[in-house]
């Protein structure tokens, strides 16, 4: 079979799976858990065999013409390249362990086929958005997801949360879909074509007429999906939906789309210097913002939501500095420790009864509860704090070493993009380990009353950790035997942002570490330490636990002046609209009364009339011949 007809099957079947469990879920419950593991797991081990045949070698394209347009027109194509590939197993190997962890997190869930079937598209609309070389193509693959999402976040639909936070994720990734399509269009009119490898070789022939705004419009897009400073607030609301879709939106699909879209057509990005410079000033708000916001939060979720939102924004960093290399790096690594952070969360949250960090730093033991969580949460959290030889450590440095070439002027990326990323993401990597630091002493260092008995979790949740736990371990090192595979960059760090990346790193961690201890010292006997974020923070503490206020911002400035035009339009409707229209129906009511009375059945009556009407005529036309007889 050829390594075409296997990556056509990769989407293919966990659609198929999807359909099918949708399909059975009421009428053959017992085959749901199967329909929704089995596809997806076999999606999973083509992709692992397609990266194997690819090989890292030189892209390969197929494509048959979807439908005839009269112009520009539309082809099922697919473009495997190195990223590609190494995307496709990512999101497969994730969504497998999703599944997986889902058939015994939501055993007891009634609406747990439907999740199933759910998860099931969601990852094949992410697989077609990732082997597609048709921008059409990849377009349905982006807005099923838009769709999935919605559903997934509002699993929860009976609870006022789930349903706000479902409907502002739809309706702030379409706010960003609009500007995306005009820009997609855009693209397509300059190139004259929706492929891929054909709208790469018109910008590298210079034929884009408009690419600032192209690359602008289409950023918008990516803002909004990939949860990008200023259209990131519905990432963290949407963390009212089931842990394991939290896993699988924050790992490998939905946020990630924007980033890999970026990293496929990084030429059109790189032919506008100004819309660099406004990607690396975005991406340097997001980090440092989000990792602020990160390390006040109380709810152990959000902390990781924001937490994803600041990782977004390196890799974000890594493409407007011009390296699609050390973007995908870190977007592969990214994603496998934040899965298992995510699922690893799912357990804590399980065994402690609550989100709320607070509260689980009232809880003595809670770490010997739950020891395969314990020890998978560390290993990640030390991933994600960028501590060597942890994966995040490396694909993080090389984002640094990235920025610091622009910076210095060796890339071809504006300087003044390659210095704000350069400063914010070692900023960010000090307030990383700093929030970190926090989670992992909350959760597991608190101090109290007895955590709560939890009988063993399942093998399908340990095992799942445990199984994300290797390449959280392990995938920094192997990418370095991987060079081609990432347009053959160089993947080691310097010695440069080793010095300021972990040096951040570790001033971060021991600062938060000296503070909660001090509180814990302070701290009468048997009470938790105090949070060590209020000590970092300070009067900052209560804007960043509030996200900087930006869901006021943005009620102020959109959701007010809306309601208020709909009330004032309400009014109109109302009170003009509604009483021209009830006017202009009382005048024939009116007449029709006056005739109705008129309506005697006395035919004395009806003969006077027509008397007085005859005399009436009569007298009205000796008057009008009198008067035109004197003139």
């Amino acid at each position: 079979m050829s390594t075409t007809t296997l990556a056509v099957l990769v989407p293919l079947l966990p659609f198929l799976g999807a359909l099918a469990g949708l399909l059975l879920g009421r009428k053959a419950p017992g085959f749901v858990r199967p329909l929704a593991v089995l596809p997806t797991l076999a999606a999973a081990v083509l992709a692992v065999l397609v990266a194997v045949r690819h090989g890292g070698g030189q892209a390969i394209d197929a494509a048959t013409e979807l439908t005839p347009t009269g112009s520009v027109p539309i082809e099922l194509a697919l473009h495997l390249d190195g990223f590609a590939v190494l995307a496709a197993v990512l999101v497969g190997v994730v969504a497998t362990c999703v599944q997986i962890f889902s058939t015994a997190y939501l055993r007891e869930d009634p609406r747990y086929p439907s999740y199933a079937g759910l998860v099931s598209l969601f990852t094949s609309a992410m697989l077609l958005v990732v082997y597609s070389g048709d921008l059409m193509v990849l377009l349905v693959g982006w807005e099923i997801m838009g769709i999935c999402s919605y559903f997934l976040v509002g699993h929860y639909w009976e609870t006022e949360a789930a349903r706000a936070a479902s409907l502002k994720a739809f309706l702030v990734t379409k706010l960003g879909d609009v500007p995306f399509l005009i820009g997609l269009f855009a693209l397509a009119a300059d190139a004259g074509s929706f492929r891929i490898t054909k709208i790469l070789g018109a910008v590298t022939a210079g034929g884009l007429d408009h690419p600032t705004l192209i690359a602008l419009l289409l950023l918008a897009g990516v803002a909004g999906k990939s949860a990008q400073f200023p259209l990131h607030t519905w990432l963290p609301d949407a963390m009212a939906g089931p842990t394991p879709v939290s896993a699988l939106i924050h790992a490998a699909t939905m946020v990630a789309a924007g980033i890999y879209f970026i990293a496929r057509l990084l030429p059109v990005f790189t032919a506008s210097r100004a819309a660099m410079v406004v990607m690396a000033v975005m991406a340097a708000v997001t980090m440092v913002g989000s990792a602020l916001a990160a390390l006040a939060q109380d709810d152990i979720k959000r902390v990781l939501a924001y937490s994803t939102i600041g990782q977004l924004g390196y890799m974000t960093g890594a493409l407007a500095v011009g390296d699609r290399g050390a973007a995908v790096f870190h977007l592969l690594s990214h994603g496998a420790f934040k899965a298992l952070l995510f699922l690893g969360a799912g357990v804590i949250i399980h065994a402690a009864g609550t989100n709320s960090l607070a509260a689980m730093a009232r809880m003595d033991g809670l770490a010997q509860r739950i020891p395969d969580a314990f020890w998978t949460m560390t290993i990640a959290l030390l991933a994600l704090a960028a501590v060597p030889p942890f994966a995040g450590f490396f694909s993080k440095e090389t984002v640094l070493v990235a920025a610091e070439e622009a910076a210095a002027g060796h890339a071809a990326a504006p300087t003044t993009a390659g210095w704000l990323v350069l400063v914010a993401g070692v900023l960010t990597a000090l307030l990383t380990a700093a929030y970190a630091t926090r989670l992992w002493l909350l959760a597991f260092r608190g101090r109290g009353e007895a955590a709560p008995e939890h009988h063993k979790d399942p093998l399908a949740m340990t095992g799942v950790l445990w199984l994300l736990a290797l390449p959280s371990l392990a995938f920094g090192l192997a990418a370095w035997a991987l060079p081609d595979w990432f347009d053959g960059g160089e993947l080691k760090p310097t010695l440069l942002t080793v010095v300021l990346g972990t040096g951040a790193a570790v001033i971060g961690a021991l600062l938060t570490y000296g503070l909660w201890q001090r509180g814990r010292s302070l701290a009468p006997a048997g009470a938790p330490a105090a949070d060590p974020g209020k000590a970092l923070l300070g009067p900052l503490h209560r804007h960043a636990a509030a996200g900087f206020h930006l869901d006021a911002v943005y009620d102020a400035l959109f959701v007010r002046p809306v309601r208020g035009a709909a009330s004032l339009v309400r009014f109109l409707d109302r009170e003009v609209v509604d009483t021209y229209v009830r006017g202009a129906g009382s005048a024939p009511r009116l007449l029709g009364t006056l005739v109705r009375r008129a309506q005697t059945g006395n035919v004395q009556s009806y003969l006077s009339a027509l008397l007085a009407g005859a005399v009436v005529l009569a007298l009205a036309t000796a008057v009008l011949a009198n008067v035109n007889a004197g003139s």
